[in-house]
């Protein structure tokens, strides 16, 4: 066990934002992150966290679990079917002690995320590897030193230094604060975007997908399309374009050194608040128009769409059981709730269920992972379809990024409208929900329609 000491501090947050802290450390301490909300609306969505100065982390890679310490202890195991992934992160979380505080909002915890391609550790599913290896961990969590967490709603920020047999920084973080200035850095796109399939064999695959919901293999699929495009000098300013065409519930930007994971996701993953646990399934898909007026005719015109609705039905069952194997009292509280997004509107409902006693938060996410919005249903023979037709290995997409206290508390977004920077290359992919009676250039034009924010980011970025 690592009991960590507390040192605190609140100031005023009125002239200070999560990106111009970040801007201000990510100097002096590399592999820092962001995770930022834009919903303020909701009081327990209002706070932006800034996380520097890791000391100690869990992540896989190459069929390996690798896991540092505070004091220096490292473990490297090789996985096999034994080591119980949902347990070993569960405990790595549990390693730690803080002292009680007063604090009711998330101070400390494991940031982090799970790939889509950690799926194998959860499922019994082999995942064979494809060309264009992007060769990151399938998850990675990090405690960290030092967390900024800053309250929206009324312009507090709260500083910590989260100590193991060392002293609190909290004097030379709050000098870096103070300081008026920061390094910025342009961005320059380097030749044309290319994506891993041409839209015609989209379209094919579409086909595909459309004849095996036919068959009842299942009923729904959702396949994804993969871009590319190599750029010079600071990912950073797409970020800081992304979060201002698509202000989302969750943004965030991680930096792991030799690679970033960084976007505006609209969707969580998964949040267990106090026992309970919620899914919000946002399936069905209509872009904005740009007028007003227009976009509430669409709306209507998407909540009666049967295609669109039918796919939403069945996610929002798929949440139900999924929620169901570790959960009682599951319940749909909001249902096909029209919600407007930049560039698109989407369908979404809310299930909820209270986890049952003897189920730690990581079993429950191993259970309903990966999001059926990403994968269909029923979600393994999905899970199966998506190996066979896709010619990537989806790593990223279609994961979850976020924070889990030590206690359990839970909240991840989808990794979608993400980008990943490695190699001076940005990776970003999106899919469609095919059903029986989708039509393929719908489905094609749906994938484009979801990445307008981040094709309009790369633009934006290139003024900053």
């Amino acid at each position: 066990m690592y009991t960590l000491t507390t040192e605190s501090k609140k100031i005023i947050a009125d002239t200070i934002t999560p990106v111009s802290i970040y801007l201000k450390l990510r100097d002096q301490f590399p592999h820092s992150l962001l995770l930022e909300s834009s919903d303020y609306h909701a009081n327990k969505n209002s706070f932006s966290y800034i996380c520097c100065n890791p000391i100690a982390s869990i992540k896989a890679k190459n069929n390996t679990l690798l896991v540092s310490y505070p004091d220096g202890k490292k473990i490297e195991k090789k996985i096999t079917p034994e080591v119980h992934i949902p347990s070993e992160i569960e405990n790595f979380a549990q390693q730690f002690k803080t002292e009680e505080t007063n604090y009711k909002f998330i101070h400390n915890g494991i940031f982090g995320y799970t790939g889509y391609d950690a799926v194998k550790y959860f499922e019994s599913i082999e995942l064979r590897e494809k060309e264009d290896k992007l060769d990151i961990p399938d998850f990675y969590y990090a405690v960290y030193q030092n967390i900024i967490a800053i309250n929206h709603f009324n312009n507090e920020a709260y500083l910590f230094s989260h100590n193991y047999n060392s002293e609190s920084n909290l004097d030379s973080l709050l000098a870096i604060l103070q300081t008026k200035n920061f390094a910025q850095f342009n961005f320059t796109t380097d030749g044309e975007i290319i994506s891993n399939i041409e839209d015609e064999v989209y379209k094919q695959n579409v086909e595909k997908a459309k004849q095996h919901c036919a068959r009842g293999d299942v009923f729904q699929l959702v396949l994804s399309k993969r871009f590319t495009q190599k750029f010079k000098g600071d990912d950073f300013n797409v970020y800081r374009a992304l979060r201002s065409v698509n202000p989302s519930p969750y943004l965030f930007y991680f930096d792991y050194g030799n690679f970033k994971i960084f976007g505006s996701s609209p969707e969580a993953q998964l949040v267990v608040e106090n026992e309970i646990a919620e899914i919000h399934p946002i399936a069905g898909t209509i872009k904005r128009s740009g007028n007003d007026e227009r976009d509430a005719e669409l709306a209507k015109q998407l909540a009666s769409d049967a295609k669109e609705n039918s796919e939403h039905v069945m996610l929002v069952d798929l949440a139900r059981n999924d929620l169901s194997r570790n959960c009682a009292e599951v319940n749909v509280e909001t249902y096909r709730e029209i919600q407007f997004f930049s560039h698109v509107i989407h369908l979404v409902s809310k299930v909820t269920g209270k986890k049952k006693n003897n189920i730690n938060t990581m079993q429950l996410v191993a259970d309903t992972f990966p999001a059926g919005t990403l994968s269909g249903a029923p979600k393994y023979k999905a899970l199966e379809l998506i190996e066979k037709y896709e010619t990537v290995n989806r790593t990223f997409y279609g994961g979850a990024i976020g924070v889990m206290d030590f206690k359990g508390n839970f909240n991840h977004a989808i990794m979608i409208r993400t980008f990943l920077s490695k190699d001076h290359q940005l990776h970003w992919q999106a899919g469609a929900g095919i059903v029986t009676d989708s039509k393929p250039e719908n489905e094609l034009q749906e994938v484009y329609n979801k990445l307008g924010a981040l094709t309009k980011a790369l633009e934006i970025a290139k003024e900053l």
